[in-house]
């Protein structure tokens, strides 16, 4: 054992002094692993971190809900013909529905309209305000920063008071202290009673949180829209995740009965769920992941190519010294250990390269994108760095360690 250690101690001694004496042919060799452990380490916290701000955000308007809704969101066997030339959902629906359901703990009617909100000289274009009534934040998990949402008698009086998203106040009040103040949306003033907490869901846009506003539904039809142009949204929350398929069977026989269906006929109404949502958004991340496995790979194999090939050089240049060691007594499985641990060495040090500049990239893209730096990504670029060395080195190490020393020490 004693021996074995030795002859491991001196072979990377010599793989150390060889890689010393030809820097710039080493700093060459390890452009193509750093380039594909870069390359992994980015992709790897670029993907971790859309994933974590996606669930931040599902995670905020709550799990357990449904959307009754005109439209499918994530059903393409439906024609969107079909789904169009639905009728509307209306409010007066909505207050039917709510009186016939007895299984969820919160429903609310919201629905949108696209405007830009103002405060003195400041403005913030394309805001989606949502209009619903005081039971909006039971079927979520919003928080707030500073306020509160607005009650019932704001809510049925159409008061004009408004909740702003956390990114809507701060362009707007960049200075804080939005409660109180007065915004215009299309030359109506409105009231700001709550300021929510920040969401952090990049992946949602403007359907994030952050990026909007709310107010009585009342006057998003009195004031931006009439109540026959755009369809309300259902939102409906379940007690838990258990009760979920029991309050959507629920909702499907009241709705059917609320719109005057018959037995034979189709639905007019769709009740989506997040769990679709979750499952479009694996979907689309599991794509990326085979796109940037198959990039990183490939710049993996390029980079294997070139270290193998100097590996060989390698070789040829040190047959002689090969020769001599092998002449005073060195064994093949020495030789073979010293030129596998030159490679894996040179493919390490490529690879903490392509960390540093992995983890740096990271960090200035996290000013436009979510990314997330994990501990596993450490582990990912060391295992994937010796391995590639491993086995680029093979080859080389296993044709020196079989030159026959009489050969190897005429070799010129």
């Amino acid at each position: 054992m004693n021996n074995f250690l030795f002859e491991l101690k001196e072979g990377l001694l010599i793989s150390l002094r060889a890689i010393r004496a030809n820097k710039v042919r080493a700093i060459l060799t390890t452009l193509g692993i750093v380039i594909g452990i870069a390359s992994v380490v980015l992709m790897s916290t670029a993907i971790k971190g859309i994933d974590n701000a996606f669930q931040k955000g599902v995670a905020s308007l709550g799990s357990d809900n449904l959307y009754i809704d005109k439209w499918e969101w994530f059903n393409n066997d439906i024609p969107w013909w079909e789904m169009r030339n639905r009728r509307n959902l209306s409010l007066d629906e909505y207050k039917k529905y709510k009186d016939l359901a007895k299984l969820p703990v919160a429903t609310a009617p919201t629905v949108w309209s696209n405007q830009t909100i103002k405060y003195r000289e400041r403005s913030v274009e394309f805001i989606i305000l949502q209009g619903t009534n005081e039971e909006y934040i039971k079927t979520t998990n919003l928080s707030f920063s500073g306020g509160r949402f607005f009650n019932e008698i704001e809510s049925n009086g159409g008061r004009e008071v408004v909740v702003l998203g956390s990114e809507v106040a701060k362009k707007l009040f960049p200075r804080g202290g939005a409660l109180d103040q007065t915004v215009k949306i299309k030359g109506h003033k409105f009231k700001v009673v709550g300021v929510l907490s920040e969401q952090g869901s990049w992946v949602m846009g403007n359907f994030n949180p952050d990026n909007q506003a709310f107010l009585p539904i009342q006057n998003v039809f009195k004031y931006f829209q009439s109540e026959n142009l755009r369809s309300v949204t259902f939102n409906v929350r379940a007690a838990n995740s258990t009760m979920v398929e029991a309050v959507k069977e629920e909702a499907v026989g009241i709705m059917r009965r609320v719109r005057g269906l018959k037995y034979n006929e189709m639905n007019d109404f769709s009740i989506n769920q997040q769990e679709a949502l979750l499952k479009t958004i694996n979907q689309t991340v599991g794509v990326i992941q085979i796109a940037g496995l198959f990039i990183t790979g490939l710049s993996l194999f390029v980079g294997a190519i070139g270290i193998m090939n100097i590996m060989f050089v390698s070789v040829k240049e040190r047959t002689r010294e090969i020769g001599i060691r092998k002449a005073i007594g060195a064994k093949r499985r020495t030789i073979l250990g010293q030129f596998i641990s030159e490679s894996a060495i040179i493919c390490l040090i490529g690879g903490m390269i392509g960390l540093v500049i992995a983890i740096i990239l990271s960090l200035v893209i996290n000013q436009f994108l979510p990314t997330s730096v994990q501990a596993d990504a450490f582990i990912l670029a060391i295992v994937i760095s010796i391995i590639t060395g491993i086995l680029s080195g093979f080859a080389p190490a296993y044709m020196a360690a079989k030159l026959d020393p009489v050969e190897a020490l005429r070799y010129e």
